[in-house]
């Protein structure tokens, strides 16, 4: 019985990890965004974050509705904008380099009384949304974008990053044992970049570089009670292997 599943669990960690779709990140960093900067011909303004109540504009967002800049707006509303709402995805533990994503929305700006939830409440009708990540871009429709599951863990990422970074370094160096190919000499230290449904990813910081690790979870997660299982799951199988790792004591 333990070799079915030691085996199991050397396929898991030689196969390609499982990662969130283009547009399962695109709906997870908007549903975790604290601010966004809207921008129009008249400029840059940055608001905040969708459900706030303490800002000073707040943005609903749509799916379209066939309107643009040739259709007549609503009565006592003025015309809609060609308008993008940027998001920038910024990790929560002190890693070089935080920028992990951004996100560009593209579409129309309605200031529409018949939508405005408040005073000084827009709408976007959305066009498409366009992700940026490790250098490369992606395209993600609106119909893709609409159909995407938000990650269970989108809005409690940044507590349990800043949890295990500050209060939990020798989890972070545990987990680093599931590096492969193992980790080489030279790191100066090992952070948690990300966690999400299918896995957490650790940046390793050497002198003048670094570098990202992918540990997927032997299971997805489908509610976030469920991230701590996982979490242990890979620590029971770091346990056994090799002898302490000796990555960090040089440094």
């Amino acid at each position: 019985m333990r070799g079915d599943v030691e085996t199991r669990m050397r396929r898991l960690f030689n196969a390609p990890p499982a990662e969130p779709t283009g547009a399962e990140r695109v709906r997870s960093i908007l549903t975790a965004a604290d601010s966004m900067t809207v921008v129009t011909d008249e400029g840059c303004t940055e608001v905040s974050r969708l459900d706030s109540t303490g800002g000073p504009e707040r943005i609903h967002l749509h799916p379209p509705s066939g309107r643009g800049a040739d259709t007549e707006p609503e009565p006592g509303a003025a015309p809609p904008v060609r308008a993008t709402v940027e998001f920038t995805d910024v990790a929560p533990a002190p890693v070089r380099d935080r920028v992990r994503a951004r996100v560009v929305l593209t579409g129309w700006l309605l200031d529409s009384p018949a939508h405005a939830a408040t005073e000084g409440s827009r709408c976007m009708e959305l066009s498409h949304a366009v992700l940026e990540r490790e250098g490369r871009r992606t395209t993600v429709g609106l119909e893709e974008l609409m159909d995407a599951e938000t990650d269970p863990l989108a809005v409690c990422e940044a507590g349990m990053l800043t949890h295990m970074s500050d209060e939990h370094g020798d989890i972070v160096e545990l987990l680093l044992r599931l590096v492969k190919p193992r980790a080489e000499q030279g790191i100066r230290r090992v952070l948690p970049l990300a966690i999400d449904r299918y896995g957490i990813t650790l940046r390793l910081e050497y002198d003048t570089s670094h570098s990202d690790a992918r540990l997927p979870f032997p299971a997805r997660v489908d509610d976030p009670d469920q991230a701590g299982e996982r979490i242990h799951a890979l620590l029971n199988t770091a346990r056994h292997r090799f002898g302490r790792n000796r990555l960090l004591s040089d440094s």
